[in-house]
């Protein structure tokens, strides 16, 4: 049964999307309780993935109600409501790698209220909490992860809210933290060119180095869809890169390469342009003289991983003497390249991002497009005529106030 994208939900032989959840042991036999389901409660069968998925969650939820974790369970702590009913319902929710980013938030949070009773928490509990997050003396959390956590408590006690642990949400009355705006750091055209410039093709290790740093440039792939990139992927005739997979890395020994990307609409087919073809087919020839690999980016047949790559960047910038980004730079760098260099609109980046529509792409990178106008406002001097009228065409009557004219001295 291949795994999609959602955690439960599933595609048969047919490609057809079911559900599978467990719902706990059974006292009595001690056996796993699994229900398994191709339908919606209406009897509709499931036509998307997030059909399957609500379907899978109502059950989950249905099944907690009706087995004495609701609303009469009036002294569940914040820690046990945690770990018997929320976490297994957001595993469900999302991808195991985006679970496992976001557990240090649910340890920081059960820490904090853990041994509260749910039903006790207040206002000023909350209201307290949010000053800790961003207080120098507390915390000190950076505002991007402040919010992220203080919205993640706000989406906890909310979903404690709909199953009737809790009559209302008592952090909707205190103020949410903004996130803030953070512009990722990225290389201009010239300054990429200083950091190929410093790399030194005839060692086979720095080889790989130049791929993988120009093809994340070219192509603006996230760095897991990079890492999870096979040879079959690359379609030398037609000119096409084929994104459909991400990896899951734990270590160069341990990995799991997912069949989808970060996002339902990730999946894509990118044009590639003649020079990137040229250095993949180079590398390929002398990647196979060394060692056997399905993994483009690779010197041994394992997979590169997030941190070495980090690295990579880190030290070819330094050598190079220009800007220093992280590997998602890279991605911004794709953009600003599309947009600065070659004027590409949004629809353009957001095809090759794998955004599902273009007010993604503008809500992340529309501060990229900033004076690209200039030049259009250079020719639009001189297109119109400007040809004054040689007498007065109409009077005026009213309330129009001309300045008296001043007698000269």
């Amino acid at each position: 049964m291949p795994k999609t994208s959602m955690k439960d939900v599933f595609t048969d032989s047919k490609g057809r999307y079911y559900f599978e959840v467990s719902l706990g042991t059974d006292r009595v036999t001690g056996k796993r309780i699994r229900k398994k389901g191709r339908k919606t409660e209406t009897g509709k069968v499931f036509e998307t993935i997030k059909e399957a998925h609500a379907e899978a969650v109502r059950v989950k939820n249905d099944w907690l109600q009706k087995h004495g974790q609701g609303y009469s369970n009036y002294a569940i702590t914040f820690e046990q409501f945690m770990n018997q009913v929320y976490v297994p319902h957001y595993r469900t929710e999302v991808t195991e790698n985006t679970y496992e980013s976001r557990q240090s938030i649910l340890n920081t949070l059960t820490d904090r209220f853990g041994a509260k009773e749910l039903r006790k928490l207040t206002v000023n509990d909350i209201q307290f909490f949010r000053i800790w997050l961003l207080d120098r003396k507390g915390a000190n959390y950076a505002q991007s992860y402040a919010a992220m956590a203080f919205g993640t408590l706000k989406k906890i006690l909310s979903f404690a809210v709909s199953l009737n642990y809790l009559d209302k949400n008592p952090a909707n009355q205190v103020k949410g933290i903004p996130k803030g705006t953070t512009d990722v750091a990225y290389w201009t055209r010239s300054e990429f060119e200083q950091v190929i410039s410093k790399i030194y093709l005839s060692d086979y290790y720095e080889h790989l180095c130049f791929v993988m740093l120009w093809v994340y440039y070219m192509t603006g792939i996230r760095v897991n869809e990079g890492t999870a990139l096979f040879w079959n992927d690359v379609d030398f005739e037609n000119k096409q890169l084929r994104v459909h997979h991400m990896l899951i890395v734990k270590s160069r020994n341990e990995y799991t390469r997912l069949n989808h990307t970060k996002t339902a609409d990730g999946k894509r087919v990118i044009a590639l342009d003649t020079d990137t073809l040229e250095i993949l087919a180079a590398w390929k020839k002398r990647q196979a003289e060394h060692t056997k690999s399905d993994f483009i980016f690779s010197y041994d047949g394992k997979p590169m991983i997030k941190s070495t790559i980090g690295r990579i960047v880190a030290r070819y910038a330094k050598a190079a003497g220009v800007t220093q980004i992280q590997t998602k730079g890279l991605r911004h760098s794709h953009v600003s390249f599309l947009i600065n260099e070659l004027n590409a609109s949004v629809l353009v980046v957001s095809k090759r991002l794998g955004h599902s529509s273009p007010d993604i792409t503008l809500k992340y990178y529309a501060h990229l497009w900033r004076g690209i106008d200039t030049e259009f406002a250079d020719e639009m001097a001189g297109i119109i005529k400007i040809n004054a009228a040689t007498s007065k065409q109409f009077s005026f009557n009213g309330n129009q106030s001309v300045p008296p004219k001043v007698s000269p001295a």
